[in-house]
């Protein structure tokens, strides 16, 4: 006990002197002519952290226009303001930008001055959330990697506007007003690196045109998609992450091996019309079909291998890698079939 005690006190004690080094480090680093010159080119209305010279903070500060931003600054932190407009004035040093926080304002797309985005050439993380655009802004910064424009009012996303995001990772357009319109078939060309990709919560009756390739997570929630054409994710071959909750979705919708895609890995379906499970892949690890209307459930008949041949195969066979499976909300009635427990002999959790 005496022991523990002591290694525990030893712990505490490295640790704050490694933290109390630290700290002193950077106000050794910041010598008084440093010090006098970040205070005087921070603006009045924001905070300067002198342990983190590249950042400014002037969020939830009642802005209504954004103040000149130092050069060394490299992180901007605007978001719970009331700013309508981004004009080029207050970035004219602002050359380091790596990451700019925009959320919850006012900005309009006349607000915005053109070009004032995409002469920022550095920047990576552009955060515009919860405004009042209209439509996805343009030009933007080639080196974008993330671009949330999530809870705004955009209906239109104007042509080639991604063509030259070749870096772009993740882009988020959900709780917007993107009718099936909006998405043509080359309106997500050239985004050759996106990985996730957002557009829950919109007006799509349709499913998108021309997802990216190397598309993993595609996020289609809260939308009226009725129908997965057939081989549709054959041009996705990489989605790993599949999330159509709260849509249309009927069996006559769904083509026979529309999901049995070997590359998902978490399919979710909840809250759509279903009245049966449609075909999987034996990778499947996760599949939510909760809220259905699903009456019963055979585990022969959805088993995506024969149950004899897994007996063949054995434990390290090619059984199907099912791990959770959710069922609530239907109309099925427990226990849960012994089938489905001989199928999915990895299952850790089932809801029903």
């Amino acid at each position: 006990m005496i022991l523990k005690v002591y290694t525990s006190l030893l712990l505490l004690f490295l640790i704050n002197s490694v933290w109390t080094r630290t700290v002193r480090q950077v106000y050794d680093d910041l010598d008084p002519d440093h010090w006098s010159r970040y205070t005087s080119e921070c603006p009045q209305e924001c905070f300067c952290p002198p342990s983190f010279p590249n950042a400014l903070y002037c969020d939830n500060k009642g802005l209504k226009e954004i103040p000149p931003i130092p050069a060394r600054i490299w992180y901007l932190y605007l978001q719970n303001n009331q700013i309508e407009t981004l004009s080029e004035k207050p970035f004219v040093n602002a050359t380091h930008l790596r990451w700019i926080n925009l959320n919850k304002n006012k900005i309009t797309n006349s607000g915005i001055e053109n070009g004032v985005l995409s002469k920022l050439k550095k920047l990576l993380y552009l955060f515009l959330e919860e405004n009042e655009l209209e439509e996805v802004p343009a030009p933007l910064p080639v080196g974008l990697e993330q671009l949330r424009l999530a809870r705004n009012k955009i209906s239109k996303i104007p042509e080639g506007v991604f063509s030259h995001l070749e870096n772009l990772t993740m882009l988020d357009l959900h709780q917007n007003s993107l009718l099936d319109s909006a998405l043509q078939s080359d309106t997500f060309q050239g985004l050759n690196n996106l990985m996730q990709l957002n557009i829950a919560k919109n007006s799509l009756k349709k499913m998108p045109l021309s997802i990216p390739a190397n598309t993993l997570q595609l996020f289609l929630d809260n939308n009226s998609i009725e129908v997965i054409p057939e081989n549709y994710f054959s041009s996705i071959p990489k989605v790993t992450f599949l999330r159509l909750n709260y849509n249309k979705l009927s069996d006559d919708g769904i083509p026979p091996n529309g999901f049995n895609v070997s590359s998902i890995l978490d399919l979710q379906l909840s809250h759509n019309q279903l009245t049966k499970i449609p075909p999987i892949n034996a990778h499947l690890e996760h599949l939510h079909l909760d809220h259905n209307k699903i009456k019963s459930v055979n585990g022969t008949q959805i088993c995506p291998v024969s149950i004899a041949l897994e007996e063949d195969y054995g434990y390290y066979g090619n059984i199907p890698r099912l791990r959770y499976l959710r069922l609530d909300g239907n109309e099925i009635q427990p226990p849960i079939p012994l089938d489905i427990m001989i199928c999915f002999r990895l299952l850790q959790a089932v809801v029903i």
